[in-house]
């Protein structure tokens, strides 16, 4: 059996493994692409969901695990591959499902809310999960949560304790729910949100003292809003404030 590798913690309670399939095929699917599934736990039952499933796993061992175990199984296509360099897009459109590494978690959302599919449902971090929904002025609000923002809607299904994992983690679990939608009339997206990394530089510090050694006193200076820190500005005043300085 092959041993937990880069920091991978299997999910083995099945009452949660079933509605993670659930949440991500409500009803059957065409397709179901899964970002690392380890040992297969939550593939066998996206199985009885979809009429295909793409696995991709970067863990050499248990690429070749998965294929042992689902050898009769050919709706299952498993891709040894690294999914921040893999185009998840390439087998069709999809829900996206997984355990997500929590030390790639950021990427993957950031990589998978920019697709083209019906829902995306991870189980990640519950700190994480907590950031994704944050509100302007809440402590886990922050550049993640606007980058998800523009481009999906998350709610937070439900919570997952260690003792559902093997071996358990030290931290509490949280499943997502992500679905995508139109983000606003912005001319280019990428420059948004390295204007929102800005805001966010010195999270401490206002909007101004972040801002105007880049776009110039008397510019920052005229805004009401120059006083404010970027976690209390939501997704519409960014997208204000970024307007202005087009």
């Amino acid at each position: 059996m092959p041993r937990p590798k880069l920091g991978q913690h299997f999910l083995i309670q099945n009452s949660i493994l079933e509605r993670i399939a659930v949440t991500a095929c409500p009803t059957p699917e065409d397709l179901v692409v899964e970002i690392g599934p380890g040992r297969g736990a939550l593939t066998q039952r996206l199985l009885r969901r979809a009429a295909r499933v793409v696995a991709v796993e970067l863990d050499p061992s248990l690429v070749e695990h998965l294929r042992r175990r689902f050898s009769g199984e050919p709706r299952l296509h498993v891709v040894e591959a690294d999914v921040l360099k893999t185009d998840l897009a390439q087998w069709g459109r999809g829900p996206v499902a997984g355990n997500l590494p929590y030390y790639i978690t950021s990427p993957i959302l950031e990589k998978v809310v920019a697709l083209d599919v019906p829902r995306a449902v991870f189980l990640i971090q519950k700190e994480v999960a907590q950031r994704l929904v944050a509100q302007p002025g809440g402590r886990e609000y922050g550049l993640l949560t606007v980058h998800v923002a523009l481009f999906a809607r998350t709610r937070l299904c439900f919570e997952v304790k260690p003792s559902a994992f093997r071996p358990p983690p030290r931290v509490d679990s949280a499943v997502v729910l992500i679905e995508p939608r139109r983000p606003p009339d912005i001319s280019d997206p990428a420059r948004f949100l390295e204007f929102v990394g800005q805001c966010f530089r010195h999270k401490r510090k206002t909007l101004r003292n972040n801002l105007v050694e880049t776009y110039g006193k008397e510019r920052i200076d005229s805004w009401p809003e120059a006083r404010l820190r970027a976690e209390q500005i939501s997704l519409d005043q960014f997208t204000e404030l970024y307007r202005r300085l087009a």
